[in-house]
Parts: C-alpha cells; structure tokens; sequence
C-alpha cells in the first residue's frame, strides 16, 4: 500500500479499478426519516449499565473570532458550568472530571482541574487531562465509562477543549537552551559570555503545525493522498463538503442543534450559535485552489474543517446512580473500541478499521444501526472510509477479513451536519459526536447508533450508543 500511496495518479486509477470506481451519492434527503425498530437491547446480566445523562458544547467558533482573547480553560470552565445549569447536579456529587486536549497550554497543563476548579465543582474532586488527537475526548469518556465499570466512581463528568486562536510559539531550541543557562549563571562574565553568543538564527520562533512527528507530513497532505489513492474526486468531495453546510445549517435553523450552549464572552456579546456553517455552491467552491498538493490536489479550504475554537461536556453515571437522583438518562453507552494503523498510509481510516470491530464486540451488523456521526476531518477522508468499508478487496487485502462490513446509508448518515460545517475543536468533537447520537436517537426513533472517528498517528475509535427507553 505505502508504494501506491506515494504516487496518488497511478494509484487512484489502480485502486479506483479495484474499489469499482464508482461515486458515492451524498445527495440523500437532508433529513433522515429512521422507523423505530423492535431490536434487543445489549444490556448483559451481571454488567453495569453506564448511561449518558447529558451533554453540552460552547458554540463552536472560527478560532480568531469572538474567543480569541480568551484561554482554554475558560472555554472548558463555561462548558463545564453549562453542564452543571442543566442537569442542576450538585457540584459536590461527581466522582471524577476527565478533559481531553490536544495543544495545551503551559499555563494551564492540566486542563481538567483548572477548569472544574473554575466552574465551582469541589476542590475534593480529582481531575485529569489526556491526549489523543482528535478522539481525546472519545478517550476521556471511555476513561469514565472504565472508572464506573470498575466501581471507582458512579458520576463522572468528561469533556474536551481546543483553543486554536493562541496556540504555545516556542524559542528555538538554541535560544532556549541559552536562556535555562542564563538562569543558571552565577557571575555577570558568565552571563555576559551567554548573551553574546546568541545569534540572529537563534531567534527564529517554532511554530506548531498539524502535522505527523513521525513522517513529518501535514494531514491535508495525507488526505489529499488518500483522496487520489480511492479515486475520490474534487466533485465528490465538494460535495459532501456541501451537504455537511446544508444539514448543519437546517438543524442549526430548526433548533437541533439543542446541545449549544449561551456563552457570555467577556467583554463581549453572548455567543449561541456555532459561525463556521457556511452554504456556498458548487460553483463557488470550485473556484478554490488546493490548499496543500499543489497544483493537482483535491484538498481545499472549502472540503476541509477548520481550525476551531470551542469546549464541550458529558455528565456520565451509573443507570443506578442517574436514576437515584431523578434523572432521565439520554442514552446507554454501549461497547467501544480503538484502533491503529500505519501512520503514513492509513493515517485517517481509523473509522474503517473500528467499525467492523465495535460491531462484532456488540453481535451487531450496519443494518442494525440508525444513526452515524463520524467525524469529518476531510470530505476526502470521509469518502475514502465509505469507498473502503464498502470493498472485500480491501477487507481482505488490508484488515484480514472474509468480507466487506458495508457502507452506512447517506439518509442516516451526519444528517445534521458535520465536523466540516459544525467545526472541528479538536479535543471536543467526540462528546459532540456522541450527543449528537443520543438526540438523533431520539427525534428519529432508533435505537443504535454509531460513533467513528479518526486520528493523528493512525489511530482511531468507535462506541455504539443505545436509545435510553422514553
């Protein structure tokens, strides 16, 4: 696969030939219309049922905008405190608090505590923060499921947070190594020694990138790529990049969208509304250059998600517990899984790879599912996952198995926009996910749905969700 990778014309033809080359529809109807199913529940005697209780975000918000004189744990703070307004839960009744962060903040290294300290929850509480790309909080709400699981805990809230508008600018590591000598300097020769041996070079700041450490390549390179190796073309994926817009912005306008959360900026107006949701045309967007593979890539501004600004929160329990304290739970959480694969030619198809096993961990097919949210890093990578679960060659080529486990449904499938059009806070976008399910779920009448998701560093993740019974 590496080889066909690295020469995307010859193998978009190839692999195009392979996966049968034909386009995907995303032109299903923009609201889906799921019939409520007599299936079984995935309770199982003897194990825990941990249920999702309720779940908030602050607006997503084009980083550079109405946050940007903010700090992340600000953000975490107001979705934390958004949590606490609506389920009206005492501040003292939480076992434990878990975030999710990608690029943090020296200030604030442990997100998780300064924020919950912030939103007033008790200084008993313990928190931590953790990292794992874009499925950080995928992993802080698994975190809390595996607490409750074990009997440590009965309330655990988790949540996630990027703040993209004032990301850590380093020294050169010359320059840095200079000044933790300064400090160490104990006579003025020394110090005088020291500075006179700085250069203008040692001044160049690092930036941070979205990019691999390990093959040091942007992931809009990697999608772009992957896009040419399935054939996915520029149309398609404007496309989908269109759709996404077109179902946020009519949830957004029919009220759906009723996990946002009002947000009082400081010294500024109330935010209510995620501001990235842009319906264009197909014209217009194909007016756009490639942003990454220049001149002949796919990849654009318009077909990808944007940098983001934005915080979000789950508050996680027992059933035992939620129903002890008079609440009326979402959803169940049911089975998970996580997965990884070559970081350079398999970066984003982590949904591909977890689908069929969190499937099989479950004893259910696609059929059974009514509701997707997989998150949309790149219309391109979306459909690459789509052309990919919908191929034996692959499934027996690349992940050892007999058969295909199918593509989802379009009319099913982030029927209320996407990671695309909603914003893409990358440590938050998985409580999103989730929620998004459980209120599908019930609006529609299903009863599972499923979470996909993929990552930097080849990694990925699924949870099926279960309807709570209304």
């Amino acid at each position: 696969m590496a080889s066909m990778l690295l020469r995307p014309a010859a193998a978009a033809s190839s692999w195009a030939s392979r996966l049968g080359a034909r386009p995907l529809s995303v032109t299903a109807p923009l609201q889906a219309q799921v019939q409520t199913k007599s299936k079984k529940t995935l309770a199982r005697p003897g194990v825990k049922n941990i249920v999702l209780v309720e779940g908030v975000r602050t607006p997503f918000l084009l980083s550079g905008t109405t946050y940007a004189d903010m700090m992340p744990h600000d953000l975490a703070r107001a979705a934390l405190q958004g949590l606490l307004n609506r389920t009206g839960i005492p501040r003292d009744a939480v076992d434990y608090i878990i975030y999710g962060t990608v690029i943090q903040e020296v200030k604030t290294s442990n997100v998780a505590r300064e924020a919950s300290l912030g939103a007033g929850f008790s200084d008993k509480i313990p928190a931590h923060t953790v990292t794992m790309a874009c499925i950080s909080s995928n992993q802080a709400m698994t975190s809390a499921v595996g607490l409750i699981a074990a009997g440590q805990c009965d309330a655990v809230v988790a949540g996630g947070v990027e703040f993209m508008s004032d990301v850590p600018i380093r020294h050169s590591r010359k320059m840095r190594k200079t000044m933790l000598s300064l400090n160490k300097a104990k006579t003025l020769g020394q110090r005088l020694s020291l500075i006179g041996s700085i250069r203008l070079a040692h001044l160049s700041p690092e930036l941070p990138a979205v990019a691999e450490f390990s093959t040091a390549e942007t992931m809009g390179h990697s999608a772009d790529r992957l896009a040419a190796a399935f054939g996915v073309s520029r149309l398609e994926q404007d496309e989908f990049a269109l759709r996404s817009h077109s179902l946020a912005k009519k949830a957004q306008d029919g009220g759906l969208l009723e996990d946002v959360i009002s947000f009082k900026v400081p010294g500024r107006d109330i935010v209510s509304k995620d501001n990235g949701i842009r319906p264009s045309s197909m014209e217009q967007m194909g007016k756009l250059k490639p942003a990454f593979v220049k001149p002949h890539g796919t990849v654009t501004a318009a077909n990808s998600s944007f940098l983001t600004d934005g915080a979000s929160a789950v508050l996680i329990m027992s059933e035992e517990k939620a129903l002890a304290m008079g609440f009326k739970p979402k959803a169940y959480l049911r089975d998970f899984v996580y997965v990884s694969q070559d970081p350079k030619d398999q970066l984003l198809l982590g949904p591909t790879y977890a689908t069929p096993k969190v499937l099989e961990r479950s004893g259910l097919s696609l059929s059974d599912i009514d509701v997707f949210e997989f998150h949309e890093a790149f219309a391109g990578q979306i459909m690459a996952n789509l052309k990919a679960m919908d191929s034996d060659w692959f499934a027996q080529t690349y992940m050892g198995r007999k058969s295909k486990v199918g593509a989802p449904p379009m009319e099913k499938f982030n029927s209320w926009g996407g990671s695309l059009s909603l914003g893409h806070p990358f440590g938050a976008t998985g409580c999103r996910l989730v929620t998004t399910v459980a209120h599908r779920l019930k609006r529609e009448g299903g009863q599972y749905g499923l979470v996909a998701a993929c990552a930097a560093g080849g990694q990925g993740h699924a949870m099926v969700v279960e309807a709570y019974p209304q």
